[in-house]
């Protein structure tokens, strides 16, 4: 048994609290093995990189490595984290506003073919981002939109997941009496949405915020299709080509995994600040 009754509820067995606690332990390590492999990594000079423990420090040569990165070829790795942080921002803000928009209409007003309209929606947000990145280079390409800001951000701007959990949260703090008091009063739909939907789904809108801003961060193979300039790269697919040219002529391993710890710690940082709203969103939509 996993459980005993007593007299104040069901309590958990010794052997139930030992099996999960043996296995958050093992994810927790899984978790964080590449991030302490990183930070290890990126205190080694070339040599040291390859005659070394990997997983314990050597001599601590973090500071050239970190002076290298950003010296390197007129400073691009600061271009890309600026990319980075411009795609991320932008796109996660639009499809922020476009998800919300978009469930609120789904969970408040009746149409005909919503039912069917939210089960697409639904299916489409179980489709793999990697298998629409080749179509979407077509289309871009077709209208001439390939190679510049664009092509990154309109595809970010539409996301069903988000869409499906703005209709959670429409669904869960937006009263439909209180829309029936504003139309009464006078107020258009519009301004319903954005003086009173909107901020009653603040919380969600953070949560959907935060999400977008994670996937973007880390997306790969959509800049990989649409982008061919160097300058116009997000730090992803940046450390991707000193991979690549790394194969061919200088070894960069230092450099890139000195870049790839530095490209972690602004996600850090965002994780971090919006962490009491990031709880509160996903513990309302699981509710839901």
């Amino acid at each position: 048994m996993s459980a005993v009754t007593t007299g104040g509820g069901v309590r958990p067995t010794r052997r139930a609290v030992a099996l999960t606690t043996a296995l958050l332990i093992v994810f927790l390590v899984y978790s964080l093995a590449p991030t302490w492999f990183l930070l290890v990594a990126s205190t080694k000079n070339q040599s040291d990189l390859y005659s070394t423990f990997g997983l314990w420090f050597s001599a601590n040569h973090f500071a050239d490595n970190f002076r290298g990165i950003w010296d390197y070829h007129d400073g691009v790795f600061g271009r890309w984290i600026l990319n980075s942080v411009l795609y991320s921002t932008v796109g996660a803000a639009g499809s922020t506003l476009l998800s919300l928009a978009a469930g609120y209409g789904l969970s408040k007003f009746e149409f005909r073919g919503r039912g069917a309209l939210f089960g697409v929606i639904v299916g489409a947000s179980l489709l793999p981002s990697t298998l629409l990145a080749f179509p979407l280079y077509l289309v871009f390409a077709d209208i001439h939109l390939t190679n510049t800001v664009w092509a990154v951000l309109i595809p970010y701007f539409i996301n069903p997941f988000g869409v499906y959990l703005g209709k959670v949260y429409a669904d869960s703090s937006m009263p439909t009496e209180l829309m029936e008091a504003a139309r009464i009063d006078g107020a258009g739909e519009t301004r319903i949405f954005l003086s009173i939907a909107l901020n009653l789904m603040r919380t969600g809108g953070i949560t959907i915020f935060m999400l977008d801003f994670v996937n973007i961060w880390n997306n790969f193979f959509l800049p990989l299709f649409m982008l061919n300039g160097e300058r116009s790269f997000p730090v992803t697919l940046g450390l991707f080509s000193w991979v690549q040219q790394a194969q061919t002529s200088r070894d960069m391993n230092t450099l890139v995994l000195t870049g790839s710890l530095l490209s972690i710690i602004p996600l850090a940082v965002f994780m971090f600040a919006l962490q009491k709203y990031w709880r509160s969103g996903i513990l309302m939509g699981s509710l839901k």
